[in-house]
């Protein structure tokens, strides 16, 4: 599949209005190409983010001016329609700031960090680097991210790094370092940290998977995995430690 054909057959796929042929077609297509994957994930954020904006019943007095209006002159129900699509406009933006200062938002991030996580799993992309030394993986980012991820290798500890990819949340390109625990697999995505009302750190369970986050210089840090909640935290303990 070409860009092109992923580009046309992307709304259908993300409405699920794909047969399974064309659908799967277009998840591997997503799944090695980083630049269509950055358009799937734009679009995603912007699908949650109007889908989680706050919803406002029209107040009555607004309604029957509406009403009278349908009786008006074709250009002043243009008037109307304009204003109606501004007042959208200003909405969908202002949701942004309204999100970043609500769970809403940090609720729709942990899905996406759960969709990431199975997505590599059943794209069979979980690496663009495979690599047990961090002296490689790290140095794999450069110049494929404007901030270099922290990485560090946990096998003394039972966790071993195992590689690592570039991967997206919220529309954002992140860092996703994967580590092994014996048949699972932990999926850390990592990026700088811009909503400087973001929680310290938070935990969480979501369709089955166990999900940590926490901020360290400056940085946001997502694990996530199907491991136990006790291991995961022993891991992400490791992981935290200076």
């Amino acid at each position: 599949m070409t860009c092109e054909q992923a580009e046309r057959d992307l709304d259908a796929y993300m409405d699920r209005e794909l047969d399974a042929e064309r659908a799967a077609a277009v998840c591997d297509h997503l799944s090695g190409c980083a630049a269509c994957h950055g358009r799937f994930a734009e679009r995603d954020a912007l699908g949650r983010m109007v889908r989680g904006a706050p919803y406002y019943s029209a107040p009555d007095h607004l309604r029957q001016r509406v009403l009278a209006g349908t009786t008006r002159s074709r250009s002043m129900r243009r008037v109307l329609t304009w204003a109606a699509a501004a007042m959208l406009a200003v909405a969908v933006g202002g949701g942004v700031t309204l999100l970043r200062s609500s769970s809403r938002r940090g609720d729709a991030v942990v899905e996406q960090v759960v969709d990431g996580h199975v997505r590599s799993l059943m794209a069979n992309h979980l690496f663009d680097v495979q690599s047990t030394d961090q002296h490689t993986v790290k140095p794999w980012f450069l110049g494929k991210l404007d901030f270099a991820p922290p990485v560090v290798d946990l096998a003394s500890r039972g966790f071993p790094l195992v590689g690592g990819r570039l991967d997206y949340l919220a529309g954002q390109p992140v860092a996703a370092l994967v580590y092994q625990r014996q048949k699972h697999t932990i999926n850390v995505f990592v990026s700088p940290e811009r909503d400087s009302t973001a929680a310290p750190s938070s935990v969480g369970s979501v369709r089955g998977f166990h999900v940590h986050r926490w901020l360290r210089d400056g940085m946001s840090f997502w694990a996530v995995s199907d491991l136990n909640d006790v291991e995961l935290t022993q891991f992400v303990d490791a992981l935290r430690a200076p």
